[in-house]
């Protein structure tokens, strides 16, 4: 038998756990690269300076920052609705956002709420992103302020009052993970082959000068005429005895040495992007890129760009729960929206149209999963699909022998073969002489002016861009596309 009391206790804990030691109140960042660093946070935001994380960084951010975003009112009552959307609108959403983003960079990022009173309401506005670096978490994985007042076990947190957006927590760290520790070492190896690429070039980048004297010269003669060559660097001009002479050689041979610096700094700049964005080819254009490889990449970017859209309107639907809890009763709450403005994929829209041609109807909930639409976004007319169904069966009749399959049909030739051979007979003729009539005509007129049997070749070589074959493409579609249907129904397992 088990122990109902034992179910509701949690057994593994940190006080329990043999492994466990706090600094001071506070759990210890278990980040490696802080931990050895000894600096906190303030290390990892000194790389923001690189010109390439940064970029990197910016990148990442416009992925949500160039979305649009609303309100969704769903079921909530109308004036509930309301003032949530106004307040949403007097706020900087997007300074918002940027701020929410950055705790993937940091692994946390408190944003503290300013409320105001307004009538009977207590509404949020402002909202501030303050420091990760004045924040710890304690023993039970809650937010606690490090005030001047309260180093030891920090200040607790009121209720209502921060917003946290944490990147990807856990029980054993509610620091998060932090996207620029992984960038810290390829930064600080780039820093390095910087530094010695730049003393490379400046000694193998100018021309040597070379100052010969006679043997017979004292060392003080021949430092003054090094002395003299290491002005002539700077000012160009130089004064040497006649019997001195001066060569200019030219460095060779030393272009495989300063592409090892090149090719370090590279490296190390694909795998900053690698860790910030996922992929490299939207930051480095490489010249061995292809289109497969490009569109693997962007995938690898949606993904990230949908996890980090997921984090803005977690933190910003929390705001939200928060108003409706101290200004309204329980019921439907109305929820913060992300979407892209050209969010659409064109080649289920297009193929979707084709279909619709065809005399498929699709239903309004298939519409509302395929393209992210809401329930009173669109209305689907009757006039419209009456119009469709009217329209395609004029054009392709024989969509009705395959609206059943051939044994459930009541009443019809259950031939398979008699059937297709139905369908084929109604394209009839004259509907196929009415498609490329459009096609042939142009060519024909041209024909007709040609001299000799070579120019008639140039001309039907030439005059296929000015045809218009696009009806007979689609009928051309049609046919295929019920050919197809028919034979899915009459094949056998």
């Amino acid at each position: 038998m088990y122990n109902k009391k034992s179910l509701l206790e949690i057994i593994a804990t940190r006080d329990q756990s043999i492994n466990f030691s706090a600094l001071a109140g506070f759990l210890p960042d278990p980040d490696h690269v802080i931990r050895k660093k000894g600096k906190g946070i303030s290390i990892l935001k000194d790389l923001s300076t690189d010109p390439h994380i940064w970029a990197c960084m910016q990148s990442r951010k416009s992925g949500i920052t160039s979305m649009e975003w609303d309100i969704n009112r769903g079921k909530t009552k109308s004036n509930q609705a309301k003032t949530i959307a106004k307040i949403f609108q007097d706020l900087d959403i997007y300074k918002i956002i940027s701020e929410i983003l950055d705790a993937p960079f940091w692994g946390y990022q408190p944003l503290e709420i300013i409320w105001q009173k307004s009538g009977n309401l207590i509404l949020p506005v402002d909202i501030i992103g303050k420091p990760p670096e004045w924040f710890a978490f304690d023993s039970e994985n809650k937010l606690r302020f490090i005030s001047k007042t309260n180093r030891q076990n920090g200040q607790i947190i009121p209720e209502y009052k921060f917003l946290c957006p944490q990147y990807n927590p856990s029980y054993n760290n509610p620091y998060g993970e932090r996207v620029l520790s992984r960038c810290f070492w390829p930064a600080t190896f780039k820093k390095g082959g910087l530094k010695f690429w730049v003393t490379f070039t400046e000694k193998y980048g100018m021309p040597f000068l070379i100052g010969k004297h006679p043997r017979q010269n004292d060392s003080d003669a021949t430092e003054e005429l090094a002395e003299k060559l290491e002005n002539m660097v700077q000012d160009a001009i130089a004064v040497i005895p006649d019997d001195s002479s001066v060569e200019i050689q030219e460095a060779g041979g030393k272009g495989a040495s300063a592409d090892i610096y090149e090719k370090l700094i590279q490296h190390c700049n694909q795998e900053i992007s690698k860790a910030i964005l996922g992929q490299t080819l939207t930051t480095e254009v490489g010249d061995k890129g292809s289109y497969a490889a490009s569109k693997t990449h962007q995938d690898v970017r949606k993904d990230i760009i949908d996890a980090d859209k997921r984090l803005v309107k977690k933190t910003l639907n929390q705001l939200v729960f928060w108003i409706c809890e101290l200004n309204f009763s329980s019921g439907d709450l109305p929820y913060f929206d992300l979407w892209q403005e050209e969010d659409v994929d064109k080649a289920l829209a297009e193929r979707d149209q084709i279909l619709t041609n065809t005399g498929v109807k699709f239903s309004k909930s298939y519409y509302q999963k395929a393209y992210g639409l809401e329930d009173d976004d669109f209305e689907i007319s009757s006039d419209t699909q009456n119009s469709q169904k009217q329209n395609f069966s004029e054009q392709v009749s024989p969509v009705a022998l395959f609206s059943r399959h051939p044994e459930q049909s009541e009443g019809s030739n259950n031939d398979p073969q008699q059937q297709l051979d139905q369908a084929i007979n109604a394209f009839t003729p004259e509907l196929l002489q009415k498609q490329i009539n459009p096609i042939l005509k142009p060519l024909i007129s041209k024909l007709k002016k040609a001299e000799s049997y070579e120019q008639m070749m140039e001309i039907i070589a030439t005059a296929y861009p000015d045809m218009d074959d696009k009806k007979f493409q689609e009928t051309l579609a049609r046919a295929i596309f019920i050919s197809e249907i028919f034979g899915r129904l009459n094949g056998k397992d």
